[in-house]
């Protein structure tokens, strides 16, 4: 059987590039590398450098190095799960978010969990659902909060709240004086700055009008920077949009079908740790609150409907 150390070894000679300067990040001799790396091949049972240099990587070693990458962050995330339990420590928990939730959410939802769990430490990224989906599906976030993910990914949700989607367009703008929800079609003539809430639209006006967009973008202070400068509109979800300068407007969207969707998200068939599991026990706990305070829609009744999965 081969050792964990024998593959991360590997994947030190691989990113290096040569023995000496693994042998140095690694604290070995260059001899006793090459025994590991040596080893390692003879149980293969094929080579998995090009050459001695260790320069160059063949097919089995760029597989190989790939799938030890997997096996090896596996690893030391059960590894350091284990030692959380043994010691009885909350340990570290990474979440992924969709900036909207990230920034007007979670902060106050953090720092009563970090008070109730003074051995915790939490690192929060934010990025639209498409990555943050990524994200808890490779293992480099614990739990994700986005839209819910397509069946090709297999990842555990849990329903947490929807919010109807919003015309964001500057004062100054044709719309801005409009009474009343904005329809697909009121907007077809309109210049419209696209982003990530676009990519599950199913309406065929809201698809029509998206063909002919000639700008796009993913973060939100851009989209508020463009809007702001009069390149046109954009849509969003409606939890994005409660922090408008005042050179900005909101429109909700007349089209019922055209809200977002949050889940909770994580790995199936995964180990959580400890502080994985009180965070999300907690969150779980505090929804009727944050439905009441940000007046938004329980998930539970409309996660497995269609809807667009926004940031």
């Amino acid at each position: 059987m081969v050792k964990i150390e024998a593959f991360r070894a590997f994947g030190v000679v691989a990113r290096h590039g040569n023995l000496r300067d693994a042998a140095e990040e690694l604290g070995r001799t260059q001899s006793a590398l090459s025994m590991t790396l040596g080893q390692l091949e003879q149980m293969l049972g094929s080579p998995l450098f090009e050459t001695d240099r260790k320069r160059d990587l063949t097919d089995l070693g760029m597989f190989v190095r790939d799938k030890s990458e997997e096996l090896i962050r596996e690893h030391d995330r059960v590894q350091e799960v284990i030692g959380s339990y043994a010691k009885d420590e909350a340990g570290r928990l990474r979440i992924a978010s969709v900036p909207s939730v990230a920034a007007l959410v979670l902060p106050e939802l953090l720092r009563v969990f970090l008070e109730d769990h003074p051995g915790a430490r939490i690192e929060l990224m934010d990025s639209d659902s498409t990555q943050v989906r990524s994200m808890v599906a490779d293992g480099h976030a614990d739990l994700g909060i986005a839209g819910p993910a397509p069946e090709r990914q297999a990842l555990h949700e849990e329903p947490l709240f929807h919010d109807t989607l919003q015309v964001v367009c500057h004062v100054e703008s044709e719309f801005s004086g409009w009474r009343g929800p904005l329809s697909w079609s009121d907007l077809s003539g309109a210049a419209l700055i696209t982003n990530q809430t676009f990519l599950t639209l199913n309406s065929p006006d809201a698809l029509a009008a998206v063909a002919k967009s000639r700008l796009s973008a993913r973060n939100i202070s851009s989209l508020f920077a463009m809007v702001d400068a009069g390149l046109g509109l954009t849509v969003l979800p409606g939890l994005a949009t409660r922090s408008l300068s005042p050179n900005l407007k909101a429109i909700p969207l007349s089209d019922s079908s055209n809200t977002r969707a949050i889940c909770l998200l994580s790995r199936n068939s995964w180990t959580e740790s400890p502080v994985a599991n009180a965070f999300r026990s907690y969150l779980l706990g505090q929804l009727p609150t944050l439905l009441d305070r940000w007046s938004l829609g329980s998930g539970r009744t409309t996660a497995n409907s269609p809807m667009s999965s926004g940031e």
